[in-house]
């Protein structure tokens, strides 16, 4: 096979090839290895890749389940997930060198699984951003288009699958950071359910809101990788204690009177109208399928910007408090004083869109402002949830655009923080209320650029929504096109 050619392919292809002899976990992870050392320095999808270690950690039975689908096949990992002695920063300064000495829960379920593990996907830093422009590492390209961001904060993960230079990847959903990216780089991303998937071992942004999710080239390979990884942990007190289907067997049913609502208020003035136009023929792709697309209402979506940038930065604030130079991470050398510690740490270790959050944080929970700001934010969360509520109780599935627009050029948003803000726009409510949510390719625009859509479920209904991106999958060719790299 040429160089790239099993690397191409979807983990349930692979699977079929090693089940019939046909290749091997060392040639999987031997081409996989040669694209990302061929195209890795122009697209920095991963920070850094150890090939010694991953070639002789394979080569090391890992004592995982031989009955396993993803036993052998490569796994890639973003930059906040703890993998046990390997190097984890969140693409931040004030991390560098730090090894956790545990695993993280999904980390222990792939091992378990025998899948082999490939950390270090680049980022935005601590999660901060839609673009990945804000790594310490560097920022990461779009391989659809060299001066394009891949979406954040994911970005590594998302550039890294669609380029081939991962068959999978783990990325992590705050406010839309497994989302928007696999819209931007059109491919499969999904937030699960807040409490579906454990977050022990996930390095916090915003404990409310994260949630650790699948990015994947077909929507079958999301329904392994959330097989294995769900399910209740004690170590996280967020874990839901709910039973975990086989996601993969339920794909390929009928959706013939499949309930779906379309939010007038995520199809109004600002979207594209290249999204305007492919969202409006994934409609008329799922009516033709048999579903019953009729609009819905969620009022309160004008305030999901607002009422996610206090919560979520306030909770940045408080995460990130840990990080002073004493325990662990990065420490000035240029401190004589505890308090010249603390500052001289923060200053030159966070980047600036880490110390804006952090300040903006730390405003809206101090006195005389946490009435005001904060305590009015979780009031208009609550509003937000019953919204979905309502709506999901007279339809299955909700359909909105991921992002108003395809992927915007690198630095254009650089120096507007609320318009790069606002590319999160239709992704936010779903942390905010706490449901499930899948983006998957649906078009093109004239210039060549992927446009994602977003399917919205129930919380714990993440089958419903599979099977339903499964079938509008199944009916379309976008998810089966290519970027064209050298």
């Amino acid at each position: 096979m040429a160089v790239g050619e099993l690397a191409s392919k979807t983990l349930h292809e692979l699977r079929v090839l090693l089940d019939a002899r046909k290749t091997s976990a060392e040639e999987i992870l031997n081409d996989l290895l040669a694209r990302i050392e061929r195209l890795n320095s122009s697209l920095h999808a991963y920070i850094a890749v150890d090939a010694d270690r991953l070639r002789r950690q394979l080569s090391t039975p890992s004592g995982g389940d031989r009955n396993s689908r993803l036993q052998g096949l490569p796994i890639t990992m973003k930059d906040n997930l703890c993998i046990a002695g390997e190097e984890v920063t969140c693409a931040s300064r004030m991390l560098a060198g730090h090894r956790p000495p545990y695993d993280a829960t999904v980390t222990n379920r792939l091992k378990a699984a025998g899948a082999l593990l490939i950390p270090r996907a680049n980022m935005d830093e601590f999660a901060f951003g839609s673009s990945t422009e804000n790594s310490a590492f560097g920022v990461t390209r779009n391989p659809w288009a060299m001066d394009r961001v891949p979406g954040g904060s994911s970005g590594g993960s998302a550039a890294a699958v669609a380029g081939d230079l991962a068959v999978a990847a783990l990325g992590s959903d705050t406010g839309g950071s497994i989302r928007q990216p696999a819209s931007f780089c059109g491919v499969v991303g999904l937030k699960p359910t807040y409490g579906r998937v454990s977050r022990y071992g996930l390095i916090a942004f915003a404990s409310s809101l994260d949630q650790i999710g699948p990015i994947t080239k077909d929507v079958t390979d999301c329904a392994w990788l959330l097989s294995v990884m769900a399910g209740h942990d004690p170590r996280d007190s967020t874990s839901a204690p709910v039973e975990v289907p086989d996601y993969a067997a339920s794909l390929g049913h009928d959706i013939k009177g499949l309930r779906i609502g379309i939010p007038k208020e995520y199809l109004v003035e600002g979207i594209g109208r290249e999204v305007r136009a492919a969202i409006d023929a994934a409609v008329k792709t799922f009516e033709g399928l048999g579903a019953r697309c009729e609009p819905v209402s969620l009022p309160h979506t004008p305030y999901a910007t607002a009422t996610y940038y206090i919560i979520a930065t306030a909770e940045a604030s408080s995460n990130l408090a840990r990080y002073d130079g004493v325990q662990y991470g990065f420490r000035s050398p240029n401190s004589r004083t505890l308090s010249e510690l603390y500052l001289n740490t923060r200053a030159e270790g966070f980047g600036s869109e880490s110390k804006r959050r952090i300040i903006l944080g730390t405003y809206v929970l101090s006195h005389g402002y946490y009435d005001a700001y904060y305590l009015k934010g979780l009031k208009v969360r609550t509003l937000i949830k019953q919204d979905f509520d309502q709506a999901l109780s007279r339809c299955d599935v909700l359909l909105t655009p991921t992002s108003p627009t395809p992927a915007f050029r690198i630095g254009e948003k650089l120096s507007d923080p609320l318009q790069m803000y606002l590319s999160d726009i239709f992704t936010i409510s779903a942390n905010l209320a706490g449901v499930p949510a899948l983006s998957l390719p649906c078009g093109f625009s004239s210039e060549g650029l992927p446009i994602g859509m977003q399917l919205l479920a129930a919380p714990f209904r993440e089958e419903t929504l599979l099977q339903a991106a499964h079938a509008y999958e199944q009916a379309t060719e976008w998810h089966r096109k290519k970027p064209s790299l050298p």
